[in-house]
């Protein structure tokens, strides 16, 4: 085992002198011009690519992927130490200590048997030894900085804990098409009082769409499905029939246009087998 770790240490040494190099004057252009605001949104496009590839089960992928998912903290590391605001080893200190204090039935003599104990004691220590704001709310665990879609399924998860739930998921595919329904209602409605010239019923276009929408994402939750999971597989699924159907009509020379759209759905229904 220590020598294993001693492996890792020296691998992340290597990697953190690496990205130096590319940041100083005489390494990478394109690197040194990188700040944290540039490639923080890179930080989310690796973590579904890596997602991705674990939903695959495929070691080398994933491999490759976990090893882009190092890149980027160190990254903002190295750029963090270089302004001299943060240090990387207070950045490791300090999450290895509150790691090592968060879990007293490890590292103490506290005792949790079960993973809801563990949660318990882990929410009380953030209240009592780092003065961190009680919850009011069970909703406040869920962070108001995720994206939408996985915000959402995390809030009807919290408010599933409470008793805030369907018995059985009748009740939420019940839902969803009273949403669906609703929503349906609203966009005939804007359209007409578009053709009238009123278009002031937009927001509550919106509105609607958001509670469908909601309503889907507490279906796939009854159902034990991760939407964002599942949307991203739909959504790869989609790419791969599109690229098919781009590359047959490239090869019998007809252009991509909505006149020939019966023809798409020809080699679209191809991509499908």
């Amino acid at each position: 085992m220590n020598s294993n770790i001693a492996a890792i240490e020296q691998a992340f040494g290597k990697l953190y002198s690496i990205v130096q190099k590319l940041r100083a004057p005489d390494g990478c252009p394109w690197d040194r011009e990188q700040t944290p605001e540039t490639i923080r949104g890179n930080l989310i496009e690796e973590a579904y690519e890596l997602v991705e590839a674990i939903n695959e089960g495929n070691p080398e992928h994933i491999q490759e992927e976990l090893g882009d998912m190092f890149l980027l903290p160190v990254m903002f590391a190295v750029m963090y130490d270089e302004e001299g605001a943060i240090q990387t080893t207070q950045v490791l200190n300090g999450i290895t200590e509150k790691i090592i204090r968060r879990h007293p039935h490890v590292f103490g003599d506290a005792e949790a048997n079960t993973p809801d104990e563990v949660v318990k004691q882990w929410n009380a220590i953030k209240v009592s030894q780092e003065g961190k704001r009680e919850k009011t709310s069970m909703l406040d665990t869920v962070k108001r900085g995720l994206p939408p879609l996985e915000r959402a399924y995390k809030i009807q998860q919290a408010a599933a804990k409470a008793g805030f739930d369907w018995q059985s998921a009748d009740g939420a595919w019940e839902k969803m098409f009273e949403e669906l329904s609703e929503a349906r209602e609203a966009c005939i409605k804007l359209e007409c009082d578009t053709k009238n010239g009123n278009e002031n019923n937009q927001a509550q276009l919106e509105e609607e769409l958001g509670d469908l929408l909601f309503s889907l994402i507490n279906v796939a939750r009854k159902h034990h499905v991760d939407p964002s999971l599942a949307l991203q597989r739909t959504i790869d699924k989609f790419s791969y029939r599109f690229h098919y159907v781009e590359q047959r009509m490239k090869e019998k020379g007809i252009l991509m246009e909505q006149s020939n759209l019966h023809i798409m759905d020809q080699f679209w229904e191809e991509a499908k087998h």
